[in-house]
């Protein structure tokens, strides 16, 4: 990227953001922070009223608006590919905020990229697996998202699996995120006073009260890294006969995998696995034809299993 495509980008940045700071934008155009000053006084004296303050970052003033961008034919196919998982991933109102939003994306397109988006349009699919075919997210995305940014307590009505009752809960949300087909609320629940994981198909009533709550909560991804320290995750490295992979298909997914490299005949791949007993007992078909390098225990509780299958 050149200098001039470099500081228009860092423009469009600082516009789509209250404040940036200084690293971020050395981060994501990899330069130095001292390049980042010269292209931040380059704006300032082309006359981008910007403010910035020590520690905090840089912000443009109220009310200043770069003229309407257009947008790269890779950025097009980028917000088309988008467009796919959304609709196959998400809910109802959120694929029909996406689809006016791209409405408006492709009316400011020249007609070259709006032709090339319509020619790859049926070339790009998002096929949904077993397990996503059976998740319902119950329309509750948009709900959740504008509950969060109001900073308003939601009532649920929700199905608890452990018990297999419904209760209704007064929850402060603090974000979602998607997980092996399904998405999650993560909120504070008012009834057990601490934080707590709701599954969105399990959700069977939602509503956003006047109720405002006030408490700073952790970000979501702070929750979900304080959640894995607290599972105690187990690596777990494993080889594996390079004609027998192919048959691991998503099943890797569920058990944690983490990376792999091929070695020679074999594959060696990681895990972070909170269930040694659900590994080893996943491990066990393909037992004969792999290998566990990787914890003792893992070893030693695939051996139990194995001599208890041979005793009965």
């Amino acid at each position: 990227m050149n200098r001039i495509d470099r500081i228009s980008a860092i423009l469009i940045q600082l516009q789509s953001r209250r404040v940036v700071k200084a690293a971020d934008i050395a981060e994501r155009f990899g330069i130095s922070l001292r390049t980042v000053y010269r292209d931040v006084k380059t704006l300032e004296e082309a006359g981008v009223p910007l403010m910035g303050e020590a520690g905090v970052g840089y912000s443009i003033m109220d009310g200043y608006r770069l003229p309407p961008v257009m947008f790269t034919r890779e950025e097009a196919t980028a917000f088309l590919t988008a467009e796919k998982f959304i609709e196959k991933l998400t809910d109802n109102s959120t694929t029909s905020y996406h689809r006016s939003a791209m409405d408006k994306i492709r009316a400011i397109l020249r007609t070259a990229e709006k032709n090339t988006l319509e020619d790859l349009d049926g070339s790009i699919a998002v096929v949904k697996s077993r397990s996503q075919l059976g998740a319902d997210n119950q329309d509750h995305i948009q709900t959740i998202l504008s509950a969060i940014a109001k900073k308003r307590v939601l009532a649920l009505n929700y199905f608890a699996m452990h018990s297999q009752q419904q209760t209704s809960r007064m929850v402060e949300p603090v974000g979602i995120y998607y997980l092996e087909s399904y998405w999650h609320l993560i909120a504070y629940c008012r009834m057990r006073n601490d934080y707590r994981d709701f599954r969105l198909d399990r959700i069977k009533g939602i509503s956003i009260t006047d109720d405002v709550f006030s408490g700073q909560h952790p970000a979501l991804k702070d929750y979900i890294d304080q959640t894995a320290r607290e599972h105690k995750l187990e690596t777990v490295i494993m080889r594996i006969q390079k004609n027998v992979y192919q048959y691991l298909t998503n099943q890797k997914y569920y058990n944690g995998f983490v990376s792999e490299k091929l070695d020679g005949d074999e594959w060696e791949m990681t895990f972070l696995t909170t269930s040694i007993e659900g590994f080893a007992r996943w491990f066990m078909m393909y037992g004969d034809m792999a290998t566990i390098i990787t914890p003792d225990v893992l070893k030693e509780r695939i051996q139990e299993i194995a001599q208890a299958i041979v005793k009965k």
